[in-house]
């Protein structure tokens, strides 16, 4: 007899992972952002709009070239693009100020955290 019940993944359940992922991308942002000195976000939409701007950010860095900006994920090349990521956000988001010093400790605080946060990377 056929499974009816398989494992395929529809348009709302990937709806719900993006939203899943932006949540946990703000999250992220928002810890990283306390603990980083010279990293400042002014306002609760300034946060959502970073998220939304890091996570496409992402998407088409691992799009074109294969590799996460995480800071664990590749080594010292995915340290690099996170810290190169938290710093050309600020260009698209107003409230969202980081310097590149900050961007660097920033991005050792990113992925230590989100290394701890649970959840899938995948989309």
């Amino acid at each position: 007899m056929a499974d009816t019940n398989s494992n395929t993944t529809t348009g709302s359940s990937t709806a719900w992972q993006i939203v899943g992922r932006l949540i946990g991308a703000a999250v992220v942002l928002a810890i990283t952002a306390f603990f980083t000195p010279g990293f400042s976000i002014n306002n609760i939409w300034s946060l959502i709009i970073a998220a939304v701007v890091l996570t496409f950010i992402d998407y088409l860095i691992v799009k074109f070239t294969g590799l996460h900006a995480s800071p664990f994920g590749k080594g010292f090349v995915g340290f690099a693009l996170a810290a190169v990521t938290l710093y050309v956000t600020q260009f698209f988001v107003a409230g969202y100020s980081i310097s590149w010093m900050a961007a660097i400790i920033g991005a050792l605080i990113y992925g230590v955290i989100d290394y701890f946060i649970p959840g899938n990377q995948n989309m």
